[in-house]
């Protein structure tokens, strides 16, 4: 699947058996290996991964891939210790499937991404919402790590709305909701 320089490396499923998707994070900041060209991968506004035109169905393969995922400016790349391949992100590669409270002073707001992966928003992982121009839609992300966002899916934001508390600002109606005492702007109504 990867292509070095000179030769093939590792395929998808002995990759799979090199990564323990159950420990930390591989310390993808330390890593500085050659860029080896792009790949027929991408992953879909939706959050399905695909390769050379078809669907990673391996839940443990898009989680393998999901770990060594690394953002430099807008481009994304799949990064080992000795070589780093680009590929395709429609918008963004995560997918925030589940949010809880926890906590009682100050309260936080729990994420789970489709990958197991799990964030609490705060100053380190901030809440944003882009809204459409044309149709006013809200499009809320969560930062995940590396600078790489996370989509909420529409439950997610649906259950942060009823959570949310209404605050006058400059005149505006603003919904937010908290967590780790910081605020974060929902939108307006």
């Amino acid at each position: 699947m990867f292509m070095s320089k000179n030769e093939p490396v590792s395929s998808p499923e002995a990759l799979l058996q090199q990564i323990d998707t159950d420990r930390p994070l591989p310390p993808l900041e330390q890593w500085n290996p050659d860029f080896c060209g792009d790949i027929p991968m991408r992953i879909t506004r939706d959050g399905r991964w695909f390769y050379q035109g078809g669907e990673i169905r391996r839940p443990a393969m898009v989680k393998m891939f999901s770990r060594i995922l690394w953002k430099e400016g807008d481009r994304y790349f799949l990064k080992t210790p000795v070589e780093k391949v680009g590929i395709e992100v429609e918008d963004v590669p995560f997918q925030v499937i589940s949010v809880e409270r926890t906590g009682a002073s100050p309260e936080c707001l729990s994420f789970t991404t489709s990958t197991g992966e799990q964030v609490v928003a705060g100053k380190v992982h901030p809440i944003r919402v882009e809204l459409d121009p044309l149709t006013g839609e809200p499009s809320p992300y969560l930062l995940i790590r590396y600078g790489m966002e996370g989509r909420l899916q529409r439950n997610v934001f649906y259950q942060l709305a009823e959570w949310a508390e209404s605050h006058r600002i400059n005149g505006r109606q603003v919904w937010t909701v908290s967590s780790e005492g910081v605020q974060f702007n929902l939108g307006e109504g």
